[in-house]
């Protein structure tokens, strides 16, 4: 293949020592499959040996690589250099802190996805109770909903999350309401009040930015479908209060 030259421009920050985040500017050789992943490889390895980023399968599968692509949230190894003839920035991934480079702190993020308990509760079921199924039909309630891959994009993207540190979020929320559409799970009752909180669902100004960026689902839709659960919640109970709502239709 044919060998081009690319600029690559890098937002490189090292609390340690950088009074503020700069950005360097580097020029990488590599054919029309280059991916933005594989040109931070050709920084570390020939350019500047200190620059910091994540990565892992390089096949949009682990959501390592999670960054601004030119703006956008996007993973880099899902994204190419070919699609940016005139310059590529990358950055980190918006809202969230520094540790290094392109290195974030995802604490909040992984914070909020275990808030929710993002596992089936309240279940019974003994091993000699045999497997616990479900027809096609139970399974397609929640399947939309349960390939997130944990990329952290939607967060980067969600201008409430940027502005409102205590929000849920998008894939918490849209983990929780997978967890609540299960048949094999008993715990919405616990996952409920965080969703029906002015930080949970009802946080949510609905730009639906998060769905574009998502590489796996629709998290703009769980959380809507999360406002209708929280409704059906505070209707039950306003009529009749000693009662918890069971059932979330998706």
């Amino acid at each position: 293949m044919t060998q081009a030259t690319y600029q690559v421009s890098v937002l490189k920050y090292d609390p340690a020592t950088d009074e503020a985040p700069y950005t360097q500017d580097f020029v990488v050789t590599g054919d029309e499959t280059m991916s933005v992943l594989d040109a931070l490889g050709y920084i570390k390895d020939n350019l500047d040996k200190s620059l910091s980023y994540r990565w892992s399968c390089r096949m949009a599968i682990c959501g390592s690589c999670g960054m601004m692509v030119d703006g956008v949230p996007k993973l880099a190894c899902k994204a190419f250099l070919r699609d940016y003839p005139k310059g590529v920035l990358i950055e980190p991934l918006a809202n969230f802190a520094i540790e290094k480079d392109l290195v974030v702190d995802m604490t909040p993020f992984i914070e909020r996805l275990e808030a929710i308990k993002p596992y089936i509760l309240g279940n019974d079921r003994r091993p000699e109770d045999g497997p616990n199924t479900q027809t096609p039909e139970q399974m397609a309630r929640y399947k939309q909903f349960a390939a997130c891959i944990n990329c952290g994009l939607c967060y980067a993207a969600c201008p409430q999350f940027g502005l409102n540190p205590d929000f849920l979020g998008p894939a918490a929320i849209t983990l929780a309401h997978r967890y609540n559409l299960d048949s094999r799970d008993g715990g919405q009752h616990e996952r409920m009040p965080l969703i029906n909180s002015d930080n949970g669902a009802w946080g949510c100004t609905f730009v639906g930015y998060c769905s574009q960026v998502c590489l796996r689902g629709r998290p703009a839709g769980a959380v809507n479908q999360g406002k209708v659960a929280s409704t059906q919640d505070m209707v039950i109970a306003m009529f009749n209060p000693n009662k918890e709502g069971k059932e979330v239709t998706g």
